[in-house]
């Protein structure tokens, strides 16, 4: 199939009537990525609603460490005297200018497209980030045009932590080193120069505050929302139908010998880059295709190239629970086993008292490890790393010892009181903290407080003591294997006694003492989906009729039943609301790759239940065009219109679902 072909098929467009729409269009994001946490993002008229939003947020560490350096160009065309223009902001009371009145388009396949009509001159605005550097490249094509234009670009800057916001300041340096289609800019010594290389075109220093700009979605999120950006120059550049300016804004300083001519070049070749991935994605399905840019843009590089894999965009770092369940849609059912081996290496050197790390923060800080299902998650992974490449030497030599040191340190006891008890059950929890993926917390207050045995993670535990006793089986350690063939069993007959809940015909959420949670969540889904079974067939089957009665909606799994009376329907408002309701009925899209992977073992994987799963899936395709441009939300209402919230690109969102379409595929 021929790249023209390949793009076609996954081709998104917004026309005139969306792009004209404020309100409506600036629902809608895109996204560039640059393989070692760095990104550019903004909305599809270009106008910032984010203080996240940028042409170049430069990773400084990878994968973290990331400053919004340039936030954006503000720009506008001459054509036989009369000025038009491209730009979109909001200030208080008022949007100016109003250029998203002008795009006739806006395109996405690979990169992010902006087709803007001034009567009969057609310009393409295009922006890309190039691979493995905290480069963008921005490009301006006259795409049509009786006469010559001028175009006109300020770039404006932010140069501040991309969690907070930039203001009006004395102690910043605006003096600009102007060379030959270049300049350079040191705004703060603490920070690192930006430059830009420019194909045509003559800067003219001019240093400008741009006051007040306002960011409607951190207004609705309760947060700060006014900024302060500077605009050190000003580019004109003459064109003609078919000619181009070409700009890359960087931090790499080697970049200043880049050629201008060359800076085309170096599009192409990224555009080259991002259409292999597509060609190679081994599924077949068109909507597998179109999320191999997405799955791809998870995957990070450290600063010493080790990989990892980023939770979500645009403000999470890497977090252990959540690479560990994303390793298989984005690592192994898109053929990149090298990559998948180097993650579970990478992780493996980050063991600490029989945990994996939750999260590493975003500045020089140690790695938390206040999570109790990250490392259960990992032995999953493994599993699924050999089943797909037979590597059990990597296996022998460098993880089976730590597996085995993990599984020691849950047996006698690790940090947050997280044991196997005498029942064969796995216990954590300390009061004032949040283990399991349900871990919102505001102040003091954790929200969905599971201390205590949760049903997931003892579905996940018998599951790692049965992994464990396959690969001692494969390993030839017939000791290891029996003795984890033992503790897996008094596991799972305590499981069996201690969970189901005969008057639901589901399993209790958690159990702590003699409390049981009778609370409908997604939880206990786990049970049937992972790998080795521990409910009997009936239970499965009526497990899984509960879910999909109480929980299923088209975009994956509420997090609570909503006929529970602490259902919450809109994530919405300040930080202690939209935290109140983010495992309180709010929908995960991740969800549903248990659900139907659940769902086709009940059914025995029947043309019927392939055919159902085919139905549930296909809604995702709209999410495409919904919140984050050609990938999936991290949440979603949980009441209809079931509107996408959260980041607007999540790891395991997209993984899932390329993992569940592997499923179909092979079944």
């Amino acid at each position: 199939m021929g790249s023209q072909n390949i793009l076609d098929g996954i081709l998104i467009t917004f026309p005139r009537e969306t792009c004209s729409d404020y309100y409506f269009a600036t629902q809608k994001e895109w996204l560039e990525t640059n393989g070692i946490g760095g990104f550019a993002s903004s909305t599809i008229i270009g106008a910032n609603v984010r203080r996240y939003h940028g042409l170049l947020v430069a990773s400084l560490k990878p994968p973290t460490h990331r400053f919004v350096l340039l936030s954006k160009l503000e720009e506008n065309i001459s054509i036989n005297g009369k000025t038009y223009e491209f730009s979109t902001n909001q200030y208080p009371f008022i949007i100016y200018p109003e250029g998203h009145k002008n795009i006739e388009r806006f395109e996405y396949d690979v990169y992010p497209r902006f087709i803007y009509r001034f009567n009969d001159t057609i310009i393409e605005k295009s922006v890309i980030m190039l691979h493995g550097e905290n480069s963008t490249i921005i490009r301006y094509r006259v795409v049509k045009s009786e006469q010559p234009v001028t175009l006109t670009v300020r770039p404006l800057c932010a140069f501040r932590d991309y969690h907070s916001l930039s203001h009006e300041n004395s102690a910043l340096n605006h003096n600009i080193q102007k060379g030959k289609n270049r300049f350079s800019i040191h705004p703060y010594l603490d920070l690192p120069a930006i430059h830009m290389v420019h194909n045509t075109g003559q800067i003219d220093p001019k240093f400008f505050w741009y006051k007040n700009s306002e960011y409607r979605k951190e207004q609705e999120r309760g947060l700060d929302f006014a900024e302060d950006v500077f605009s050190p120059v000003l580019l004109n550049a003459q064109l003609c139908a078919d000619e181009s300016l070409d700009m890359v804004v960087t931090t790499d300083e080697k970049r200043l010998e880049t050629p201008p001519s060359a800076i085309g070049n170096l599009f192409d070749q990224e555009i080259l880059r991002r259409v292999e991935l597509i060609k190679t994605m081994p599924l077949k399905d068109k909507l597998a295709k179109s999320l191999a840019l997405a799955a791809d843009s998870f995957i990070v590089q450290k600063q010493d190239k080790a990989h990892t894999v980023i939770a979500g965009y645009h403000w999470f770092s890497d977090w252990g629970r959540d690479t560990m369940i994303s390793l298989t849609g984005l690592t192994l059912s898109c053929g990149k086993y090298d990559i998948a081996k180097s993650i579970l290496r990478t992780f493996s050197n980050y063991i600490s008292e029989g945990m994996l790390p939750n999260r590493f923060p975003d500045l020089d800080e140690s790695p938390e490890y206040n999570n109790v299902d990250g490392t259960l998650w990992y032995f999953i992974a493994i599993y699924n790393y050999v089943s797909y490449t037979k590597d059990l030497e990597f296996v022998r030599n460098e993880l089976y010892v730590k597996l085995k040191d993990i599984i020691d340190w849950h047996l006698r006891g690790t940090r947050y009181h997280i044991k196997m008890d005498s029942d064969g059950l796995l216990f954590a929890g300390e009061e004032g903290i949040q283990l399991t993926w349900m871990d919102a917390k505001v102040g003091d207050w954790v929200v969905t407080p599971r201390t205590g045995k949760p049903v997931e993670i003892n579905a996940l535990w018998y599951n790692v003591l049965c992994v464990m006793r396959e690969l001692a089986k494969q390993l030839n350690q017939p000791r290891d294997s029996e003795s984890f063939a033992a503790l897996a069993e008094k596991t799972k007959k305590s499981f069996n006694e201690q969970f189901w809940n005969a008057d639901k015909s589901c399993l209790y959420d958690f159990i702590n003492g003699e409390f049981k949670n009778e609370d409908v969540r997604p939880n206990q889904i786990f049970a049937v989906s992972l790998p080795f079974e521990i409910l009997d067939k009936v239970k499965q089957k009526d497990l899984v009729s509960v879910v999909e009665r109480e929980l299923l909606t088209c975009c994956g799994l509420r997090s609570l039943s909503d006929l529970n009376d602490r259902f919450i329907g809109t994530y919405s408002g300040d930080p202690y609301h939209r935290d109140g309701a983010y495992h309180q009925g709010t929908v995960w899209p991740w969800l549903i790759g248990a659900y139907l992977e659940a769902y086709l073992k009940v059914h025995g994987y029947s043309s019927d239940s392939k055919l159902y799963c085919e139905k549930i899936v296909r809604p995702f395709e709209q999410q495409l065009t919904d919140g984050g441009i050609g990938t999936i939300s991290e949440i979603v209402d949980g009441a209809e219109p079931h509107l996408p919230k959260g980041c607007i690109s999540q790891a395991w969102s997209v993984a899932e679902i390329l993992r569940i379409l592997e499923i179909l595929e092979k079944n």
